[in-house]
C-alpha cells in the first residue's frame, strides 16, 4: 500500500497543479470556473456513489443517482450564493433547498407505495446534500472570493489541499515511526496521538512556508509566516476529524474504505474526507483576516 500512495500521491499533486493552473488560464482569458466547478461536481458525485455503499450497507434503501444529484445541488447551492443577496434571502435559498432535497427523497423513495425505510433514506439523502455538497461547495466560494488579478482563489484552495494533505502525510510517516498511543481505537484503530502531533507540526509549516511564499510573490495573503504556524495546525486538526467523520461512517456500516478505486488510498471520499470539513473553516479564516 506505502508503495502505491508513494506514486499515485506525486501523480495526483500533479494532475492537481495542472488543473489548477488551466483553471486560471481559462479564467483570465475567457470565464472562471469552467475547469474548476465541473471537476468538483464530478468528484463529490463520485463521493456521493461512495456514500450511498455505506447506506447500503448499513441496510437503507437509497440510490447512488439520486445520492449523487442531492451532492451535486449542495455544490452548486453553495457556489452560487452570494455575498450581495439582499437580506436573509441567502440563508432562505438555502433552507428551501434543503427542505426539497428531503421531500425530494421521500418522495422518489415512497415511490413504489413502499413506506419502509423511506425516512431513513431521505435522511441519508439530506446527509450527502449537506455532507459532500454544501461544504465541497465552500472550495468554489473560496476559489471565486480570494485572490487577486496576479493569483487567482484556484491556487488558495491548492495551498489549502496541499495544507491539509500535508498532515495526512505527517501523521501517517509519523504513526509508523514511533506511533504507540492510540488516539480512538474505536473509530480508527491506526491513528496515534504520535501520529497527530506529527501530521500537526508538518501541516504547520506546510502553511507557514506557503504563506512565506505568496508574501515574497506579492500576494496579498491576509496573515503572516508566525500566524500561518497556528492556522496550519488548526487545518489539520480540523482535517484528521474529518477523517474520523468518514472513518465513523464506513465502522457503522462495517467496512474499511469507501471503495477500492484509488490504489493506496482507497475511494474518493477516503481522499476528500479532510478538506471537506476545512473549506468552511478556512472560508471564515479568510473572511476575518482580509480586510474589508
Amino acid at each position: 500500500m506505502l508503495s502505491h500512495r508513494l506514486i499515485f500521491g506525486p501523480l495526483f499533486i500533479v494532475v492537481l497543479i495542472g488543473l489548477i493552473w488551466l483553471e486560471g488560464w481559462l479564467g483570465e482569458h475567457y470565464m472562471s470556473g469552467l475547469v474548476f466547478l465541473p471537476v468538483l461536481c464530478a468528484i463529490i458525485a463520485a463521493a456521493a456513489v461512495e456514500l450511498n455503499a455505506i447506506f447500503r450497507a448499513e441496510g437503507l434503501s437509497t440510490g447512488p443517482r439520486f445520492t449523487a444529484v442531492a451532492a451535486v445541488i449542495g455544490v452548486l447551492l453553495t457556489s452560487f450564493v452570494r455575498e450581495s443577496m439582499v437580506g436573509v434571502s441567502g440563508v432562505a435559498l438555502a433552507a428551501t433547498s434543503g427542505v426539497a432535497v428531503q421531500l425530494g427523497a421521500m418522495l422518489f423513495y415512497s415511490r413504489k407505495r413502499v413506506l419502509k425505510g423511506v425516512t431513513a433514506a431521505s435522511s441519508a439523502t439530506l446527509l450527502a446534500f449537506i455532507y459532500l455538497g454544501v461544504l465541497g461547495g465552500f472550495l468554489f466560494v473560496i476559489r471565486r472570493d480570494f485572490g487577486d488579478e496576479g493569483v487567482g482563489g484556484e491556487w488558495v484552495v491548492l495551498g489549502i489541499l496541499l495544507v491539509v494533505k500535508s498532515c495526512d502525510i505527517g501523521a501517517y510517516f509519523t504513526g509508523r515511526a514511533i506511533g504507540k498511543h492510540k488516539l480512538l481505537p474505536w473509530v480508527s484503530p491506526s491513528k496515534t496521538w504520535e501520529g497527530l502531533i506529527g501530521g500537526l507540526a508538518m501541516s504547520a509549516l506546510v502553511c507557514s512556508g506557503l504563506t512565506a511564499l505568496a508574501q515574497a510573490r506579492s500576494f496579498p495573503i491576509p496573515f503572516e509566516p508566525v500566524s500561518a504556524l497556528a492556522i496550519g495546525a488548526l487545518f489539520g486538526l480540523v482535517g484528521q476529524g474529518g477523517d474520523l467523520v468518514a472513518s465513523m461512517l464506513k465502522r457503522d456500516a462495517g467496512i474499511k474504505d469507501a471503495s477500492s478505486i484509488i490504489p493506496g488510498f482507497g475511494g474518493v471520499l477516503d481522499v476528500i474526507d479532510s478538506p471537506l470539513l476545512v473549506a468552511p473553516v478556512a472560508y471564515w479564516i479568510l473572511v476575518v483576516a482580509t480586510p474589508a
